[in-house]
């Protein structure tokens, strides 16, 4: 009787490398083809990873089933997003006409604008050395054929708002199916790799600390941005305020070019603006929104922005602008909201790998312990509480 051999074989080095690159080339071309369904399912799992640690907390506190937790927190999160999405919404769509009515008006305006400037060059003696009324009316050439087109920018907007909200609640219930299961999945462990425990375990560590430094400091930065420039915005009279502060938030995500372009947007707005609180000139309404706005960012990124991500990142800017160009073509918008973090979770990898190949120790220094992202709202009571400690204190000496 002929015994069963048990054991299964080993693969080779060119097997093991053959199956590698074919699994890579079939996840690659998968990710291509269905990037949009991608893009859909990562903004999913975003929602759960910060949804995550409100349910646990409830479920905590009240002592409700995880699933009956996840429940009530969707149900909450779907009604307030469908709420604020409709009023949203209505101001969107108001703003995108009332732009396109201020567009459609300065190109009315440009000839006499031309004539304007020609007379006042005539007042003062100096010569016209360019024909401005030529140049205004072959403006309006190119110009009056894109404007046709914008005349149905408020529908497309108002079709694209249809689709988003139906994406939305797609992305919801998604992200309610994987944390209502979270527990189960938690329970899972995966087969230790033989003589690799150290190496997934530390590289487990640096990639949560990575990502929740992302997330949890980020996405407090970019609710912080938005706030405080919608006030002042606000304050100001800048007209489409709600579109010009969210801009602003998502200029945080990528470097450089967010904040010229913020800066460009507004100056355009508030200088072709017809009127404003203060009686200001146009070029005088533009240069205080401006110096306010600039003043908000250098407050952002030398005292909050630091104190929420600290160095976890360590990433030069250049980077992440490259990257969030290259992610902007394969996810859109949530690639350029991604770039940071990816981008650090590559340069992770990549000197892992480039040690590894060289027959070098992947952790050449000591672990360290992650900085905490600093939370202003925990601050903020011990620091009341010691200047009040210390008032106490002073008051007790000259007594």
């Amino acid at each position: 009787m002929t015994v069963e051999n048990q054991r299964s074989p080993s693969w080779g080095t060119t097997t093991k490398l053959v199956i590698g690159l074919t699994l890579v080339a079939i996840l690659a071309g998968i990710f291509l083809y269905y990037r949009s369904i991608i893009t859909l399912l990562i903004l999913a799992f975003i929602i759960t990873y910060l949804v995550q640690p409100v349910v646990k907390f409830l479920s905590s506190r009240t002592g409700m089933s995880w699933r009956l937790t996840s429940t009530l927190v969707f149900l909450l999160i779907l009604i307030l997003l469908l709420a604020s999405l409709t009023g949203a919404g209505l101001v969107i769509v108001q703003q995108a006409s009332d732009l396109v009515n201020l567009v459609q008006d300065f190109i009315n305006d440009l000839p006499n604008l031309a004539n304007d400037i020609s007379v006042f060059l005539n007042q003062y003696g100096l010569p016209e050395v360019i024909d401005l009324n030529n140049i205004a009316n072959q403006l309006l050439d190119i110009l009056q054929p894109i404007l046709g087109q914008a005349g149905s920018l408020v529908g497309s907007i108002a079709t694209g708002a249809a689709t988003g909200i139906g994406r939305l609640v797609f992305v919801l219930l998604i992200a309610y199916f994987v944390l209502a299961e979270s527990q189960r999945v938690d329970a899972l462990t995966l087969e230790r790799i033989p003589n690799y425990d150290y190496d997934i375990r530390r590289m487990t560590r640096q990639l949560k600390n990575i990502w929740n430094s992302f997330f949890r400091g980020q996405m407090i930065i970019f609710m912080m941005v938005f706030v405080v420039y919608l006030v002042v915005f606000s304050i100001l009279g800048v007209r489409f305020s709600l579109a010009l502060a969210l801009l602003a938030g998502l200029a945080v995500f990528v470097p450089y070019i967010g904040l010229w372009t913020t800066a460009i947007v507004l100056v355009l707005v508030t200088f072709f603006q017809p009127s404003n609180y203060f009686g200001l000139m146009p070029w005088q309404y533009a240069a205080l929104s401006l110096g306010i706005a600039l003043v908000i960012n250098f407050i952002f990124d030398n005292y909050i922005s630091p104190r929420f991500l600290g160095r976890t990142l360590d990433i030069h800017p250049a980077a992440v602008l490259v990257a969030a160009l290259v992610m902007a073509t394969l996810l859109g918008l949530v690639g350029i909201f991604l770039a940071a973090p990816v981008v650090a979770t590559l340069k992770l990898l990549g000197l892992y790998v480039f040690r590894k190949m060289f027959d070098l120790d992947p952790w050449p220094d000591p672990e360290e312990e992650p900085e905490k992202v600093e939370f202003p709202w925990k601050r903020w009571p011990k620091q009341i509480k010691a200047w009040l400690q210390k008032i106490k204190t002073r008051k007790k000496d000259k007594n």
